[in-house]
């Protein structure tokens, strides 16, 4: 089953949507990688030069309330973003070249899962960002 645009979903949230917000749903539903909102504004603005950084940052505020989007912090100061309706996965940052990498392990899936049911619990979800550099080969 295919997961509705981000407008569509948008839409559906009863969201007026201007020019620019739409401008802005399709950056980031464009988006392959975790843009903050400088990144998200550079590539609205290049679409319409009249988006502000102000407009950005008050559509993605709205997005986030409604649930479309999921804000992510990875250890930069930044914040970031992400569709909330994508397959689930994990992060895994490099603290030297600031590269996020996504990542699922059925191991690790099954392993959190585990550890809720031992403890009482069942898991609902989570987020899970591993923060690491990169090894030195050995010589």
């Amino acid at each position: 089953m295919s997961v509705p645009s981000l407008l569509g979903r948008c839409e559906a949230h009863g969201l007026r949507l201007t020019g620019q917000r739409r401008t802005i749903a399709q950056v980031l539903e464009e988006a392959s990688d975790h843009p903050d909102v400088e990144t998200i504004h550079a590539r609205a603005s290049a679409i319409d030069a009249n988006i502000s950084v102000a407009t950005v940052y008050r559509t993605v505020k709205l997005f986030e309330e409604q649930g479309l989007l999921e804000r992510r912090e990875f250890g930069d100061g930044r914040a970031r973003y992400e569709d909330a309706e994508r397959e689930h996965h994990d992060h895994l940052i490099d603290l030297q070249t600031g590269e996020v990498i996504e990542f699922v392990d059925p191991e690790i899936e099954a392993l959190q899962e585990k550890i809720a049911r031992r403890l009482g619990y069942d898991l609902k979800g989570h987020r899970m960002e591993l923060f690491a550099v990169k090894r030195k080969p050995h010589v």
